[in-house]
């Protein structure tokens, strides 16, 4: 189990809940967390109700291809970038229909520079009533699956605000 599974779970629900009760959808345009925002929404009973669809992302090309993200922003301003997480956010609604997506791009570790260090996570934010929203977050070198657990629960904190101002 995760550590912080339990408030991860909790926000998961209220997620499931709030899309519901507005008759919400969402996607998911992950990088860095391979796939366990969509994994934890899912786990919750409804979400079929709410969840669109999740794109894992994780390769330059497959951001380029699935998501439309400009080959340009990746070469200027690399994969893990405010334009960048943007452009998955943007290109989530998109290729879905959904209401309302959330990316997250970044580096997990080990590894990263001093420019782009480990722990750095972009997260994006986009709805189709025309919010888009950027975040930053560098949560050290904290090791991979910290970093990970940690972009999740913010991902998730922010969908829900999302939610609740759409």
């Amino acid at each position: 189990m995760i550590e912080g599974a339990d408030d991860i779970a909790a926000l998961a629900t209220r997620i499931v809940q709030t899309a519901i009760q507005y008759n919400l959808t969402i996607a998911t345009a992950e990088s860095c967390t391979g796939g366990r925002i969509g994994a934890v929404i899912t786990d919750i009973p409804g979400a079929s109700d709410a969840f669109d669809r999740g794109f894992i992302t994780y390769s330059n090309a497959s951001k380029i291809d699935h998501l439309g993200v400009d080959p340009e922003s990746i070469a200027e301003f690399g994969a893990v970038s405010e334009c960048v997480a943007r452009e998955m956010a943007l290109g989530a609604l998109s290729a879905s229909g959904a209401d309302i997506g959330i990316a997250v791009t970044g580096i997990a570790g080990p590894g990263g520079s001093d420019h782009k260090p480990a722990g750095l996570v972009w997260f994006g934010l986009a709805t189709k009533s025309g919010r888009l929203e950027t975040l930053e977050q560098n949560y050290g070198d904290i090791g991979r699956d910290a970093v990970r657990t940690a972009a999740v629960r913010q991902a998730l904190a922010l969908l829900m605000s999302g939610l609740q101002g759409s």
